[in-house]
């Protein structure tokens, strides 16, 4: 049995605390998010165009929040099939609410779950997917590294892990870095100053290919690792 496999079943106990945090901090902001967020929330779209994915690939949304992310990749790739998963059964709602109101419900599944361990056979029925989405999710949990782990031992031979996030803001005026970083801790926000090294490990890990950009003079960070094709490395 492995890591990952082991562990699963040992989040169970404090998973529910995480659960019931995101709740209280989303029980009303799931009605404005999709709003709101649209205006600093940059490299979403980006990310969603990046996954190019053959028909009939599986897509596995880590903190799939409202479901807008699914919705919109959903309509931009027609024969795939998507997953969400997500700690909060208050923004899980909104996004079931959303996806039947676009009649994408016999093609996008979600359901409850820690990104920290879980099991896709239990979840939804897969073994794998052919490409994981993280989007401005890591950086709200504290055990991220984790979720990344999680995230790669998912994936397909072949298969893509795409992360974009809040990046260093090493790039912005040093006023506007310092007022946007405790702006973003009043959410529980913490940017993954450390992602890029993170990526770079679990890329050489599983002789993986890793793209990795700096856009909005680093207000975000965007990553693509790309397994090969055949049998892991790691």
């Amino acid at each position: 049995m492995s890591i990952i496999q082991s562990e699963v079943s040992s989040t169970a106990s404090w998973s529910a605390d995480a659960t019931q945090r995101m709740n209280r901090m989303y029980r009303w902001q799931r009605h404005i998010y999709d709003v709101t967020r649209r205006y600093y929330l940059l490299g979403r779209d980006h990310m969603i165009a990046g996954l190019s994915p053959a028909p009939r690939a599986r897509i596995l949304e880590i903190g799939c929040g409202t479901g807008r992310n699914l919705i919109q990749a959903a309509k931009s790739y027609p024969e795939a099939r998507f997953f969400g998963l997500d700690v909060s059964t208050e923004m899980l709602t909104s996004a079931i609410e959303a996806i039947e109101r676009e009649g994408w419900g016999d093609r996008i599944k979600v359901a409850h779950g820690d990104a920290t361990g879980f099991d896709p056979k239990h979840s939804f029925g897969v073994r794998s997917f052919d490409h994981v989405m993280i989007s401005y999710c890591l950086s709200m949990i504290p055990d991220w590294h984790r979720v990344l782990e999680v995230a790669v031992h998912q994936l397909a031979p072949g298969g893509s892990l795409h992360v974009v996030d809040f990046g260093g803001q090493q790039r912005l005026p040093a006023l506007a870095r310092r007022w946007l970083r405790r702006w973003l801790a009043l959410f529980g926000v913490q940017p993954c100053d450390e992602l890029e090294r993170s990526m770079r490990h679990f890329a050489e890990l599983n002789g993986a290919q890793l793209r990795f950009e700096r856009p909005f003079r680093d207000y975000a960070q965007y990553a693509v690792l790309t397994l090969p094709p055949g049998p892991r490395q790691g």
